[in-house]
């Protein structure tokens, strides 16, 4: 019973409970000979079926973060953290708001850095949106205080609406202040395309990932080719910063 509730639930849920309709109708509409549509049906549902797994997952995040590790004597004059996303109008224990769970990670990562170097930390990252109640900045601003960075080791920059921004108005902030070699701190996944920025902004940092998600040498077995949302949302992360160093590459860098 056990195995067979592992089994059928993934089709039950998201993405499975779309995929297997996108390819049955796939398969139907190639039976009736409309060859076109059907295989663009069976193509979208195959693909987001593979996405939806854990090794396409992995495979896109280790294409990310290979080439990064945590260096072993890391030494700087500043930390820069990248802002990762929040969620403005939720209760916290100490305000409102709260940081993603990915940017959760990158907050942790900053104060054992912090911890371990004791060197101020610049928080870069504005509101996204004008309907955003505040800037990202300020809410893990707050966060960083509660686990214990003092405040007057934190620099914000509230105005970053993307990675780029972050790199320029970051860039000013270190000429204005004497700091010189920066430490870049953000998920592993995220450093090319940020180290990209930083490069095109002429501020040089050192790269430091908050966390990996590309699993070394993980095992796969049968149910690891079910579909799941994490793998799903992990392959959408990956694709997001493939296309946006294609972005840079092409355009705005």
């Amino acid at each position: 019973m056990f195995a067979v509730k592992k089994i059928v639930a993934p089709f039950l849920l998201p993405p499975g409970i779309f995929i297997i309709p996108i390819i049955i109708v796939g398969l139907l509409l190639i039976r009736s000979r409309r060859w076109r549509i059907g295989m663009v049906n069976l193509f979208i549902g195959l693909a987001l079926w593979a996405l939806s797994t854990a090794p396409v997952a992995n495979g896109l995040m280790q294409g990310l973060e290979s080439g990064f590790s945590f260096p072993e004597n890391p030494s700087g004059d500043v930390i820069i953290l990248l802002g990762g996303g929040v969620i403005g109008e939720v209760p916290d224990l100490s305000g409102k708001g709260a940081p993603t769970q990915a940017m959760m990670g990158r907050i942790v990562t900053a104060v054992r850095l912090y911890r371990q170097l004791h060197l101020p930390i610049i928080i870069t990252g504005g509101r996204v949106y004008e309907d955003n109640p505040v800037a990202e900045a300020t809410i893990v601003r707050r966060f960083l205080v509660d686990l214990g960075v003092p405040d007057n080791r934190i620099i914000i920059e509230d105005r970053a609406r993307d990675t780029a921004q972050n790199a320029s108005l970051s860039a000013v902030i270190c000429r204005q202040r004497g700091f010189s070699k920066p430490i870049l701190l953000t998920a592993a996944l995220h450093l090319k395309r940020a180290c990209m920025a930083f490069e095109a902004s002429g501020l040089p940092v050192t790269p430091f990932p908050a966390y990996f998600l590309g699993a070394q040498g993980a095992y796969y077995g049968p149910r690891h080719l079910l579909p799941n949302a994490g793998a799903l949302n992990a392959s959408a992360m990956a694709l997001h910063e493939y296309l946006g160093i294609l972005y840079y590459r092409l355009i705005e860098l």
